[in-house]
């Protein structure tokens, strides 16, 4: 079987009336594909997916119908598949992506430092860097293809680039969309933070199943989408520890003309890094 798309980390899958999203072991720094695999990577993905799944079907449903190979087709019953699949609905994605910031950091603290906004909403003044925000902002961005960025817009624009591809449904994809990002991000960093993560900020992505409702697809909350800091180590003012690829994302800064690739011993404390917050957050050992 051969992939029908290929992500920078997924592979996906046509299985006649449902897709298999496979996360494989690659690794994607600054929108490149580094040349490294980190090994369990993908199981880590897919099953932290899965852990948020079934914790948020009550906001709203979700594309995951199996994280069981045998559930598959004999081809994904080999031990490459094992752990890193997950069957899903077909759903058609809406062309956004869904960000939303519990906390200034990263890009957000760059653009707050220019002008006092993070795409483009005012926040009030004397924020330090990693300050928790009075409420989590929503701020969508496009969705960009292999090698380009996503560009950032206002909840105004997102409702102009969905009217674009759904005429007459752009007010009400776009308020739907924002609320359910923040219900989801509340839900879930509340009990993150009982088990003590911060998650920061992270990203969602939706689409529509065959009957037009919004359903909640692609990857949720996993370390790729999301910065998870410990919180027994948040301390404002400063960038903060994660559980993420933020130590990849640190080494690549600190050594141009690394030609994309990571030495092992960063590869091994990146995917130390992920085991260790699937961990926390789910109580499992993977």
């Amino acid at each position: 079987m051969k992939p029908i798309k290929e992500g920078k980390v997924r592979e996906i899958y046509d299985n006649g009336d449902s897709l298999i999203m496979v996360a494989t072991d690659r690794i994607s720094c600054f929108d490149v594909i580094l040349n490294n695999d980190v090994t369990k990577k993908g199981a880590v993905l897919t099953q932290m997916s899965r852990f948020w799944f079934n914790m948020t079907k009550d906001i709203l449903p979700n594309h995951m119908i199996s994280t069981d190979v045998e559930d598959m087709p004999e081809y994904f019953r080999q031990p490459r598949f094992d752990g890193s699949s997950m069957m899903c609905r077909k759903l058609n994605m809406l062309p956004i992506e869904c960000i939303v910031r519990g906390y200034i950091t990263g890009s957000g603290w760059a653009g707050y430092q220019k002008d006092g906004t993070v795409c483009g909403i005012k926040l009030p003044e004397g924020l330090k860097e990693s300050d928790q925000l009075p409420e989590p902002i929503y701020t969508p961005s496009t969705k960009a293809g292999i090698g380009d960025h996503d560009e950032n817009i206002s909840y105004e624009q997102s409702i102009a680039h969905l009217e674009k591809y759904f005429p007459g449904k752009g007010e009400e994809y776009a308020g739907k969309l924002r609320d359910y990002t923040i219900a989801l991000y509340k839900k879930c960093a509340d009990y993150a933070k009982s088990r003590g993560i911060i998650i920061a900020d992270t990203k969602f992505e939706f689409g529509l199943d065959e009957e037009g409702k919004i359903v909640l697809g692609d990857e949720m909350l996993t370390p790729d989408s999301s910065r998870f800091w410990p919180a027994d180590e948040y301390e404002p003012g400063h960038g903060q520890p994660s559980f993420d690829k933020q130590f990849a994302r640190d080494w690549l800064k600190a050594n141009p003309g690394n030609d994309w690739t990571l030495p092992e011993d960063i590869v091994q404390k990146t995917i130390d890094k992920y085991l260790q917050g699937y961990e926390m957050l789910t109580g499992e050992k993977l």
